[in-house]
């Protein structure tokens, strides 16, 4: 059993205490202990992330900050993506088995999830550089024999049924197949190969890998007696209910040429106002402390997203893009103009001239899910085009719409693009 206990533990250490101070700190195995390491060295820790995508989305921002964080305070963040356990998949939290990979899709995903982590984390510190590892480079070779001897001897089915990854989905009735069953014995091995060849002495998760990593922490002492810690950050609930980084638009994802600046902005301008605050604390660099007073300082809520949409945007696409991205918002709502950063879909002159089908347009550029939810959409009133409201479903785009091979398309409030003739 582990002290996963911190009600009662006084911070004694300046990462942790950040971490605690932020809301990133949930459980730990022994904080005592890696309290004391933390104040006499610098560590370096991991986190894994999976690669079933060509992008993150910010569900997983939470997690990369406090690898940033880590650098902050010294220390050397692991950045594990997940080639072999991807193979796989994990059964954590989810209804049903995951869609199969293969090795080729897994490796592009690899490689483009990559640029987020660069950009975000410091690269030009030594002692703090991040380091990049690819699980598929032990995992892949593993003789299934000498595994089961070697490893999976230290791992019981008693104990591997009452861990939330494996009890939830057998209490919902879905069917959990064998090869996913092995996912806590791989995530566990990475864990163990990271002691010995980088010195990695703490795993760092979100709460619903908890028994997932006291599993690694138990076969590291089992294997080679030796310590390591494992620790969680909650998983965020948002104050509506809904799942961080999902939309009605789709997944919030931070690689760029899924989702432009302009939208990342909009996105946390949007944030809901019970959820302000706290994500002030997750997801910018801004003191607490300092947090509390602007808090008092500023009373429009308004006033405070926008300074939260800029400090977030900043640290994901640079101070420029955040810039960029407030002034666009600006021309387009408060001065109802057609401002030159919005979303930019390009058409052909001479389709404009032959005349475009409305609801085709808004289907195929994923402006609506589809030509039925843009006839919704028009019927309740909420397209416009050039700040003009459209009641007649059977429009067609044209010549005369365009002011200088330019238009603006408003679906709702909140999504706006300019559609370019070139």
């Amino acid at each position: 059993m582990y002290n996963s206990t911190l009600s009662n533990y006084t911070m004694k250490n300046k990462f942790l205490i950040e971490m605690q101070s932020r809301g990133y700190l949930n459980q730990c195995t022994d904080i005592d202990r890696l309290s004391e390491i933390c104040n006499k060295n610098s560590i370096s820790a991991y986190i894994g992330f999976d690669c079933t995508a060509s992008s993150l989305h910010v569900g997983s921002l939470l997690q990369i900050m406090i690898l940033k964080l880590m650098q902050k305070h010294g220390h050397r963040p692991i950045v594990l993506l997940g080639g072999g356990t991807t193979l796989i998949g994990d059964p954590s939290g989810k209804d049903s088995t995951r869609k199969m990979l293969e090795q080729k899709d897994i490796k592009k995903n690899i490689q483009s999830i990559k640029k987020v982590f660069n950009k975000i984390l410091d690269t030009s510190n030594k002692k703090t550089k991040p380091v990049f590892v690819n699980n598929a480079k032990w995992l892949t070779k593993l003789n299934y024999i000498n595994f089961l001897r070697d490893v999976g001897t230290h791992f019981t089915l008693n104990k591997m049924l009452t861990f939330d990854s494996v009890k939830l989905r057998l209490d919902r009735e879905q069917s959990l197949s064998y090869m996913e069953f092995n996912y806590m014995i791989l995530q566990a091995y990475d864990f163990y190969q990271l002691f010995k060849k980088n010195n990695c002495i703490l795993q760092i998760g979100g709460s619903d890998q908890w028994g997932n990593i006291v599993s690694g922490v138990d076969l590291i002492r089992r294997m080679i007696k030796k310590e390591s810690f494992g620790l969680t950050s909650p998983l965020i609930t948002l104050a509506s209910g809904s799942k961080m980084g999902k939309t009605e638009k789709g997944a919030i994802w931070l690689n760029e040429n899924l989702l432009s600046p302009y939208e990342y902005w909009q996105f946390w301008r949007n944030t809901d106002d019970r959820d302000v605050k706290r994500f002030f604390n997750f997801f910018t660099e801004i003191d607490p402390n300092e947090v509390d007073e602007l808090f008092k300082k500023e009373s429009n809520i308004n006033k405070l997203k926008v300074i939260l949409a800029n400090e977030a945007t900043k640290i994901l696409h640079g101070e420029n893009e955040s810039v960029k991205a407030e002034k666009t918002a600006k021309e387009t709502f408060e001065r109802k103009g057609i401002s030159q950063n919005l979303p930019e879909i390009k058409v052909l002159l001479k389709n404009i001239e032959k005349g475009i089908n409305l609801l085709d347009f808004l289907s195929n550029h994923k402006i609506t899910s589809s030509k039925s939810d843009a006839r919704r959409i028009i019927a309740s009133r909420g397209l416009k085009i050039n700040d003009v409201l459209v009641i007649n479903e059977k429009k067609e785009l044209i010549l005369n719409d365009f002011k200088k091979k330019f238009l603006k398309i408003s679906c709702g409030k909140k999504k706006h693009y300019i559609v370019k003739i070139i």
